[in-house]
């Protein structure tokens, strides 16, 4: 029986050997190969998108002891601890902040939008990861846009049927580097993947 890190490996070998030739560079593809891992979902390699050289300042980011900001609690939870503790990147989510839900009722805003925007005031520039909630995606994009925020990594992987797509294509209009999957796909376990890689990747790891 293989042990869990062979599994792991084994995984990584099947991915790429079904894969096959592909255009991402040294930074990008463990990204998109634990991406794929997560999802069980090869055709993820079609809709993996990165901008502004997002993955390589992404690991230049963490290993500056930048910190991670994520719309809910999943992706907070599946984030590796051993190389966050290891680079020193504190981790947050407001979205169970008892501000936050006041101002959800008053503003009748989602807790996620509202999250989000008390990060940004709370926080200011960090690696962003949304992967659940389009309005938490749609805060932090306003935010940038009204010059609030530049955040030095946006992934930006939000699920679902309303509204997703649109505020993907907003975090791709920004000038400040984004890895995202195009249309609805996304979710907490893709997102954290890709933070994970990120993250393995600044603390010289690949698995």
């Amino acid at each position: 029986m293989l042990k869990p890190h062979e599994i792991v490996l084994e995984s990584f070998r099947i991915i790429e050997s079904e894969v096959g030739e592909h255009t991402f560079d040294a930074h990008e593809w463990p990204v998109v190969r634990r991406i794929i891992h997560a999802a069980g979902d090869l055709d993820l390699i079609h809709a993996v998108s990165f901008t502004r050289d997002a993955a390589c300042e992404g690991v230049r980011a963490l290993q500056e002891g930048v910190p991670i900001v994520t719309d809910v609690n999943m992706v907070a939870a599946g984030v590796h601890k051993p190389a966050r503790a290891a680079l020193g990147v504190d981790l947050h989510c407001f979205i169970d902040a008892p501000e936050v839900a006041q101002s959800a009722r008053e503003q009748e805003r989602t807790r996620s939008y509202c999250a989000m925007r008390k990060a940004v005031h709370d926080i200011g520039s960090a690696v962003y990861v949304v992967g659940n909630a389009p309005t938490a995606l749609f805060a932090l994009c306003e935010s940038v846009s009204q010059g609030r925020v530049s955040p030095r990594l946006i992934i930006a992987m939000p699920v679902g049927f309303v509204s997703v797509v649109e505020s993907k294509a907003q975090a791709l209009a920004l000038e400040v580097p984004v890895i995202t999957v195009h249309g609805r796909k996304g979710g907490s376990a893709v997102a954290t993947a890709a933070m994970n890689a990120l993250l393995l990747m600044a603390t010289d790891q690949t698995s």
